[in-house]
């Protein structure tokens, strides 16, 4: 399952009034896990950016001047992005930039969705979290993901971000194992049979916590606490027992 955070930013906010991409920033994940590989790129959108916006990620028109179009980058990026699932928040702002860049190029390139599928986390942070607040601040705070310095906002910074708000929002499991088979997230099977282990294999260590990982441990109950509004599950089991 290869999926791809991405996040973009833009000299406004509504492509219907000329307003283009200035930067692209996506990281990969495989099977829930980070590759280390990513996506990046700062694009000369060949008009002024908008003082509010360049309130919000800092990247002025002169910085913007030198930087490529989006024309000499549109095959690099889909050959990084094609046959993934995209993860967005606010997807709809992102994809209908995407896709007014692509028709500007007049290749009949389509839409972005020819080539990925989409998958909107500010949608499902609402239906998760109703009637809170669900930027991706919010969500970064709620689920102890790295905030990292955010003096502006910018593309790469905050797909990292976002990839990490995606883990820890779906929890972070890949499979279950029923019955000697292992089933993925979406039910798919992804072995068959029980996987026995060799009667002659060596024991395996017990390694125990630090007493530095204990301490690191009790920082982080200390957030699971406040995702759950409460005391979280961890706090209620004997220790001797996990």
């Amino acid at each position: 399952m290869r999926q791809i955070i991405l996040d973009t930013e833009t000299t406004g906010i509504d492509p219907s009034q000329g307003h283009r991409l200035i930067e692209i920033g996506c990281v990969e994940l495989v099977n829930r896990r980070h590759t280390g590989k990513t996506y990046h790129c700062f694009l000369n959108p060949q008009r002024e950016v908008e003082e509010e916006a360049m309130a919000v990620h800092g990247l002025s028109n002169e910085f913007l001047a030198d930087k490529p179009l989006f024309a000499s980058v549109v095959d690099g990026f889909l050959a990084f992005v094609r046959g993934a699932e995209l993860i967005i928040h606010n997807a709809p702002f992102d994809v209908g930039f995407i896709n007014n860049e692509f028709a500007l190029l007049k290749r009949d390139l389509g839409a972005i969705t020819d080539y990925c599928t989409v998958l909107d986390t500010l949608a499902m942070a609402r239906s998760r979290h109703p009637g809170q607040r669900n930027s991706l601040d919010a969500l970064a705070r709620r689920y102890g993901a790295d905030q990292r310095d955010r003096t502006y906002h910018g593309a790469l910074l905050d797909s990292e971000i976002l990839a990490d708000v995606y883990l820890a929002m779906t929890g972070g499991q890949v499979g279950l194992a029923l019955g000697g088979d292992e089933f993925g997230n979406s039910g798919e099977r992804l072995t068959a049979g029980p996987r026995r282990l060799a009667a002659d294999r060596r024991p395996l260590p017990v390694i125990r916590a630090s007493e530095q990982e204990m301490q690191r441990h009790q920082v982080k109950l200390v957030t699971l606490d406040k995702a759950a509004g409460g005391a979280s599950l961890w706090r209620r089991l004997d220790p001797l027992e996990v």
